[in-house]
């Protein structure tokens, strides 16, 4: 068993792959082994996160996650804690090995009660495993929202009760706002066996907090991912005998009267993620000559760059006088990243769109970066039906328009024809904040500009863009101009 953590990549299964995954062990173990682990698990990982709470509340559905819950009981009770148990299963109806499970459980004296306990120091949510298809309701939906109002810490068992585990998309309201209060309280979910992607997207990090997992002893198979959760990518260092023209060239071209400011913060992320020379030509008429503050920019006028040599980032701050620069761009860039205006302008307009799909299949390598209501207007769809299955649009918007996607958000996601997606695991809340997004698309374009692979750039761009939210120092509020002079 080990914490999850944005050091290394991990595969993700979905639904079904874990379903046969289980299946192959339970095959070749004897009965009720894999609970028994299980529980033995939750409860290990019970001492390590609230190792002075006696107290503990275990809440087990009738199915085999309430099993869990259940051996997890047993050994607390054993250790000498004190759990209650609220079981919400038929001894006649329930599955052999929660069954067993019950029967061992009440055999080590653990206590069960109708309602739960009144101020429990841990609560143990094993209430919905797996192959929940309805939202909680009755006793469990109050259950759930007893453990997510109260003080204490929540300890989900294999996923919280509500969650998707193939799309992130989550029943309980954890958001605070007016009427729901903000959680004081630590969440944690032990996956079981093998990751799952609804953890790290959508509702997933919300819902889930820190995750952990244990493979209960079964290697995981070959071929049986859906996607990966990114990771670190690995450092490399510069030649001494390099100069500025061994890192590409940059140009942002963005930046409608108002708001030069978006593409200047591109070029800024653009300098400071290592790119060779940066140039930014804004889209207002030429306001500026210099950016006293970043004289390494350099502002040119649109039709004065060479786009055929360069690495081009796309759409920040355009507005609607980024429509006149487009058809260049994707006929001509070498390298391209298409963010904010320059997407909404693809989404309206067919003959953009025409250009570029001609571009991918041409080879040119080309990112987009939508934020939810991006890929819906690209997608012809609501933002909901986006965000309600996050990894199926990104795919989906990867091969309806070629190149790679980067679909931002909780748990960002990176698609590309062809190949598995990937759920980036950095970034927090701190990144809800103007400009983050125009730092992301120069970041990427100095990925792209280094001579890194379309799909390389983006999950390594991602990865530190959030990486720097994860590191930012507590109680300093994040700002876009200074994230982009963190990253690297």
């Amino acid at each position: 068993m080990h914490r999850v953590t944005s050091e290394r990549p991990y595969p993700l299964l979905d639904t079904a792959a874990t379903r046969r995954l289980e299946q192959a062990a339970m095959a070749s173990l004897p009965p009720h082994t894999l609970m028994q682990r299980a529980g033995l698990a939750v409860a290990r990982l019970a001492l390590a996160v609230a190792p002075h709470a006696r107290s503990v509340w275990v809440a087990c559905g009738p199915g085999n996650n309430g099993g869990d819950g259940l051996e997890a009981a047993l050994h607390l009770q054993q250790w000498g804690k004190a759990p209650v148990v609220t079981w919400l299963g038929d001894p006649a109806r329930a599955p052999a090995d929660a069954r067993a499970s019950l029967q061992r459980a009440q055999a080590a004296g653990v206590r069960f009660s109708e309602t739960p306990p009144v101020q429990p120091e841990l609560c143990i949510d094993a209430l919905l495993g797996l192959g929940a298809t309805r939202p909680p309701e009755g006793r469990m939906a109050d259950w759930l929202a007893r453990m997510n109002t109260g003080a204490a810490p929540v300890l989900c068992v294999d996923l919280p009760s509500g969650l998707s585990p193939d799309t992130g998309a989550y029943a309980i309201h954890l958001i605070a706002d007016n009427d729901h209060p903000a959680r004081t309280s630590a969440r944690f979910t032990l996956s079981l066996l093998a990751l799952k992607p609804g953890l790290f997207t959508a509702g997933g990090r919300d819902a889930a907090g820190e995750v952990w997992l244990d493979d209960l002893g079964v290697a995981p198979q070959d071929g049986a991912a859906c996607a990966w959760l990114s990771g670190a990518s690995a450092a490399r260092q510069r030649p001494h005998a390099s100069h500025k023209g061994s890192y590409g060239d940059v140009a942002v071209l963005g930046g409608a009267p108002g708001m030069a400011g978006a593409a200047l913060l591109a070029g800024s992320a653009s300098l400071h993620g290592g790119a060779g020379r940066v140039f930014v030509a804004l889209l207002d008429g030429g306001s500026l000559g210099v950016d006293p503050g970043r004289p390494e920019l350099m502002l040119r006028a649109p039709d004065a760059l060479d786009l055929r040599a360069m690495t081009v980032v796309c759409g920040c701050g355009g507005g609607k006088a980024v429509r006149a620069v487009l058809p260049r761009v994707l006929s001509l860039a070498a390298r391209a990243v298409l963010d904010a205006d320059a997407l909404n302008a693809i989404a309206a307009d067919p003959q953009l769109q025409m250009l570029l799909q001609a571009r991918t299949r041409r080879g040119l390598p080309t990112v987009l970066t939508p934020h939810p209501l991006e890929a819906a207007r690209l997608l012809g769809l609501s933002t909901a039906q986006v965000q309600a299955d996050r990894l199926a649009a990104a795919r989906r918007l990867a091969g309806q328009h070629g190149g790679v996607v980067v679909l931002k958000g909780s748990g960002t996601v990176i698609a590309a024809p062809g190949r598995l997606p990937s759920i980036n695991p950095t970034g927090n809340a701190r990144l809800a904040t103007a400009g983050t997004g125009d730092v992301l698309a120069g970041l990427l374009g100095a990925r792209l500009a280094s001579g890194l692979p379309a799909f390389e750039a983006a999950c390594e761009a991602v990865h530190d863009h959030g990486l720097a939210a994860d590191r930012w120092p507590v109680g300093q509020a994040l700002t876009a101009t200074h994230l982009a002079q963190k990253i690297s």
